[in-house]
């Protein structure tokens, strides 16, 4: 077979197989999000977040938005901010902007890291703990600082749109289309990096960031994308090699818990500093503190024995 076909071959399977994965995990996830919000979930959740939010110094209304945004997304969360007229302090803001982009849309990317092994409780605990953890170090940060006391004022507001059934259907097959065509071109590029020798060139840079927060070169390719792209997309790549088994336990932890902390650097991130937030707050910051903690981590996993490591933070036995 042609070299060129025996690769297009290769990579429209795989792509088929990843989406195939993903659509198991986001279909559901997203029918149960949607019923969440029907039944008014957001409110109960907010009046549970109520005392980090009022010890952080942040409007009560900061409650809503940030269990809106942890039950749906950060646009939905934004509308919400946005629909009331609540005066914010550039510190406020960027802390809420920290909050928005350490744990959203639980339901489905929490679904996404258990179907790649990892059990539910230690992901839920990395992602709201991780939030609280950045907000709570930059509120000391800021709390000082006059220039962060200063107001801020909004310059954009989405718009909202309509919410029946109807429209809520075509947006998530809009969605699961482009997710298709977006798994599609990330396992064709991933194949042409391996091919032409880019990965390993990419490897090789990276390898004193890599060294220092002890993630294995095998994942680096699924990290990466999912930093800058999204979890759903690194982590659709992650259950592959996980399912192939290219990858061990500890790794697949340590690499779904970065993404926990530190996905969709680019779009998220822009979504937020639509707001006024800080950029050293809501990305220098959680990309520093990300790295951190999996520093901390992937040192601390091998003193954990396997019995108990399958017990408390993995599904699958390696």
């Amino acid at each position: 077979m042609n070299p060129l076909m025996k690769h297009l071959r290769e990579v429209t399977e795989d792509s088929v197989r990843v989406t195939l994965t993903l659509f198991k995990i986001l279909i559901p996830a997203i029918v149960i999000v949607r019923l969440l919000e029907l039944i008014g979930a957001a409110d109960f959740l907010a009046d549970t977040l109520s005392a980090p939010i009022e010890w952080l110094g942040l409007p009560a209304i900061a409650g809503i938005v940030w269990a809106t945004t942890l039950l749906t997304n950060i646009y939905a969360g934004l509308i919400v901010l946005f629909t009331y007229s609540q005066a914010w302090t550039l510190e406020q803001i960027t802390l809420m902007g920290i909050l928005m982009l350490g744990a959203h849309n639980l339901i489905v990317e929490i679904a996404i890291t258990y179907r790649g092994g990892c059990r539910l409780m230690p992901m839920i605990l990395i992602r709201i703990g991780g939030a609280l953890g950045l907000a709570i170090c930059m509120h000391w940060v800021y709390q000082d600082m006059p220039s962060m006391q200063q107001p801020v004022s909004f310059d954009f507001a989405p718009e909202i749109g309509d919410i029946s059934w109807s429209s809520w259907i075509k947006a998530q097959l809009e969605m699961l289309f482009w997710t298709v065509v977006v798994i599609f071109g990330l396992v064709a590029v991933l194949r042409i990096a391996k091919v032409t020798g880019v990965e390993r060139a990419i490897e090789y840079l990276l390898r004193p960031i890599l060294k220092l927060i002890g993630i294995k070169r095998e994942a680096l390719p699924m990290s990466l994308i999912g930093m800058t792209l999204g979890l759903a997309y690194g982590g659709g790549l992650l259950i592959r090699e996980a399912e192939r088994g290219t990858i061990s336990g500890r790794d697949i932890f340590a690499s779904f818990a970065l993404l926990g902390l530190c996905h969709s650097l680019i779009e998220d991130t822009l979504l937020i500093a639509l707001t006024g937030a800080e950029l050293h707050g809501i990305l220098w910051a959680r990309l520093a503190f990300a790295l951190i903690i999996i520093a901390l981590l992937t040192r601390l996993l091998p003193l954990i024995s396997d019995q108990t490591f399958y017990r408390f933070f993995m599904r699958n036995q390696e």
